[in-house]
């Protein structure tokens, strides 16, 4: 079961590098628009960080030294940055140009997510 941990982690790494990438690449954009990196990325992350939290229960109990608990209020912080993510692109991913606002939100708000893994221990 540690493998399949490892390659949800690697599939987590790869949303959140699509989903700041698709951010990115708009950059110098005058229109801005959800593209399908940032849709697929946000999903991706959905999901793969679900099942990350569900499999970090059995494997603790199978090896507590290796696999530890997750904090759950961070999960929980992170659980709510996500869904704020994924309601602006699902709201605006098919308008043909979205304000930069938004567009700065969902960007600042995936940092952000990433911001805290790193940094709240």
């Amino acid at each position: 079961m540690g493998y399949l941990f490892e390659a949800i982690v690697v599939l987590h790494f790869l949303g959140l590098a699509a989903l700041i990438g698709g951010f990115l690449v708009q950059i110098k954009d005058t229109t801005r628009v959800v593209n399908p990196a940032m849709f697929h990325g946000a999903l991706t992350q959905f999901v793969t960080g679900l099942l990350l939290v569900g499999l970090s229960y059995p494997l603790n109990a199978s090896d507590p030294d290796e696999y530890g608990l997750p904090d759950n209020a961070k999960i929980a912080v992170k659980f709510v940055i996500l869904l704020v993510i994924l309601g602006l692109v699902l709201v605006n991913r098919k308008k043909p140009s979205i304000s930069t606002g938004i567009w700065a939100a969902i960007g600042g708000l995936a940092i952000l997510n990433v911001i805290i893994a790193v940094f709240w221990h």
